[in-house]
């Protein structure tokens, strides 16, 4: 219960990393109701408890860095978010591997971050990247790589590559639809997804 978690993390001091986590779970919560301003001084102090408590090489402190970078990007504040961001990037490859699920994810996020940033030519290799580690690992049906299609579908449909876009997202449904059957929202999303490459083409061809 949350109660239990606030009383543990008061007993344990401000310099544990359940402490920590208790901040990010809060900052979470501002974060979705769109409080940033509430929610960054939170996460700036997780970081803070998690390098002093368990070092700069942590997965916990590259979860920090990932959750506060991610803050900054949804604030329009991209030079904070990069190198957060690639500091947790780089901390998880050497604590995960290349080969890890999880690396997969931050890969992802970086990615998304350059798309925000509009430095589309770094953000495709790393979606590729990401996409060919979760193939590996879960198969070509899996709903995970509905997921990573959909994301690289959405970019490619950013960038004016409709072709490709349209591919990849009749991809991610098909594989939705096989794995999840057509009431899950994620068959939703993806039919949202292909909505949204139809008028992108018309835009373009008007």
């Amino acid at each position: 219960m949350p109660s239990d978690s606030i009383d543990r993390s008061d007993q344990l001091g401000e310099t544990h990393p359940v402490y920590a986590t208790s901040l990010n779970n809060l900052a979470q919560v501002y974060q979705h109701l769109g409080k940033y301003d509430l929610a960054e001084p939170l996460m700036v102090k997780a970081v803070e408890i998690d390098k002093n408590a368990l070092g700069d090489e942590s997965p916990d402190y590259a979860i920090d860095l990932n959750n506060l970078a991610t803050l900054y990007q949804k604030m329009g504040r991209f030079d904070l978010a990069l190198p957060l961001m690639l500091r947790a990037t780089e901390i998880d490859r050497i604590n995960l591997g290349e080969d890890n699920p999880d690396y997969a994810i931050i890969l992802n996020n970086l990615a998304q971050l350059y798309q925000d940033m509009g430095i589309y030519e770094k953000a495709e290799p790393l979606l590729l990247q990401s996409t060919e580690i979760d193939r590996l690992i879960y198969g070509e049906e899996h709903p995970v790589m509905a997921i990573r299609y959909g994301n690289l579908g959405l970019y490619y449909l950013e960038y004016g590559r409709y072709e490709e876009a349209e591919q990849l997202l009749l991809r991610a449904r098909e594989i939705d639809k096989a794995s999840l059957g057509e009431d899950h929202p994620n068959y939703a999303r993806d039919l949202n997804n292909l909505a949204a490459e139809n008028p992108s083409r018309e835009m373009m061809a008007a």
